[in-house]
């Protein structure tokens, strides 16, 4: 007998539909939307059996799934992740951190492959992919370092790589720190097809900052002030002590906005030269938008061959008032992209107490934040990750950067995003869903035929507050401990079946 799925009373939303409607789901694909306020199941399953006769099933069953009004949406797609596994799973491991996903409405994600060891290989990354899948919660893919063991040496393992299985290579957590050997990774890289993700930081400067860092948190230290950001218990740290804190991240965070610019350019330029795809992690800086923004503008006047006006254009860009090209999927040739964060979105880091929550890129000044929505705006911004990165509160408090991120980032991005009025729901739906699917090739991230069944149910008005020893994940430091956002997921659906349900 042939099981299909139908969910019904439902909002629809992803990059180009905001309407009440239903889904068909059949093999693991959806086989039918139907547009209408469908609050009653026999009407539209009377579509369904029709869509089924037409096919030429006769003998099936049609499980009714009541989505009470919630919205269904395509399921995240992240791009940035660290999962820990192996060798760190006292900070995360594969079962937690999936676990994490799904709860925070992702149904893939690209893991980091700064473990240990370090993932460098095609068996050593197959093996954590099917690791993942057979816990049945987020499908993972796992990157690969771009030099081997991240020494900085070879990059001749990438010659065994296949896109399809290993669609992104990438340094993630420090810079290659030669420009001759990344090129030579990159040409490789573009033949093949394979995104090469940067963590744009020149390694100089970031050595010159670690120094302003160490000292700022030998006085948190003293004073047991989190490097997570947030209230402190203490309310006896002197102001001197504050201000020398401030001063010395301030210090650290302008030499590390440097070495983003800087590493930008020459990555940009690199793959240019080498004819691949570059997507540049976590940018946090105007400046980097800038010369992000330029390539783009580069690219978009030389004939389009990598961004074209496409009739089935995921994103109605009149709309929302924006000049905005959206990405087809891209073989082989010269291209960038980008990611944007929810902290780096979302926050401020140049005053108290986020100028204390450690991450790498530090959070930035508030024309940078206001900077990156502008991106966000215009089309500059493909993509926002989360880029989880977990730890204990031990690592934290030494001074390890990074935050639990998975959890929140829906909530924080339709909070500052889309309750704030800066965008709409669909063009978060792209940024979320439709452009990660896009850039690595994948059937998902839109509500329409033929595309993989991974659907999100969520409640995009639900008032919540941050609670992190409700988390999932085993990294409980996150910077928005506390704070109250909009939008709860409920329930996640993978290839037509139900992988997370919230009490």
């Amino acid at each position: 007998m042939t099981k299909a799925l139908l969910i019904f009373n439902a909002r629809l939303l992803d990059e180009n539909m905001d309407t009440p409607g239903a889904v068909l789901v059949l093999n693991d694909k959806i086989r039918s939307v139907f547009q209408g306020y469908f609050t009653n199941s026999a009407t539209v399953q009377a579509l369904a059996d029709s869509v089924l006769k037409e096919d030429g099933y006769a003998d099936y069953k049609i499980e009714l799934l009541d989505a009470l009004g919630l919205t269904v949406t395509p399921s995240f797609i992240d791009m940035h992740v660290h999962l820990r596994d192996p060798g760190l799973t006292h900070k995360e491991s594969l079962e937690t951190g999936l676990k994490a996903c799904v709860a925070g409405g992702y149904g893939t994600v690209v893991a980091m492959p700064n473990t240990n060891p370090v993932i460098s290989s095609y068996q050593q990354a197959m093996e954590v992919k099917s690791r993942g899948a057979a816990l049945g919660f987020a499908n993972v893919f796992q990157s690969v370092s771009i030099t081997q063991n991240f020494e900085g040496k070879s990059v001749e393992h990438l010659k065994e790589l296949d896109r399809t299985q290993i669609p992104v290579i990438t340094e993630d957590g420090h810079e290659v720190e030669s420009s001759a050997l990344m090129l030579e990774g990159m040409k490789i890289a573009g033949q093949k097809g394979i995104i090469v993700s940067c963590h744009c930081e020149d390694p100089f400067l970031a050595q010159a900052a670690r120094p302003h860092r160490i000292r700022a948190l030998d006085i948190m230290k003293e004073y047991s002030l989190p490097a997570w950001g947030g209230s402190t218990q203490n309310t006896e740290v002197p102001q001197e002590a504050i201000q020398e804190i401030d001063n010395e991240l301030t210090e650290a965070n302008e030499l590390l906005a440097l070495a983003e610019d800087v590493c930008t350019e020459r990555n940009i330029q690199i793959a240019k030269l080498a004819g691949c795809h570059v997507h540049l992690c976590h940018v946090s800086t105007a400046g980097s938008i800038e010369y992000i923004r330029r390539a783009k503008e580069e690219l978009t006047n030389d004939a389009a061959d990598f961004y074209t006006d496409m009739a089935d254009a995921a994103y109605d860009a009149q709309q929302e008032g924006v000049n905005f090209t959206p990405i087809q999927p891209i073989e082989k040739g010269f291209c960038v992209t980008c990611e944007v964060t929810p902290h780096h979105i979302a926050l401020c880091g140049t005053e108290e107490p986020n100028i204390r929550a450690l991450v790498n890129p530090p959070l930035r000044s508030e024309d940078d934040r206001l900077f990156i929505i502008d991106a966000i705006r215009d089309g500059t911004v493909d993509v926002i990750a989360t880029d989880h990165a977990p730890h204990t509160l031990e690592d934290k408090a030494n001074g390890a950067p990074g935050f639990t991120g998975i959890e929140t980032a829906f909530g924080v991005c339709n909070t500052v995003l889309v309750k704030e009025g800066q965008i709409s729901s669909r063009r978060l739906s792209q940024l979320m869903s439709a452009n990660p699917a896009r850039i690595l090739h994948l059937n998902k991230g839109r509500l329409g035929q033929g595309f993989d069944a991974d659907l999100t149910i969520l409640d995009p008005d639900e008032k919540w507050v941050v609670d992190s020893s409700k988390f999932y994940s085993k990294g409980k430091a996150t910077p928005f401990e506390g704070r109250t956002l909009y939008g709860k997921v409920k329930r996640v659906i993978l290839n037509g079946k139900v992988v997370f349900e919230r009490d």
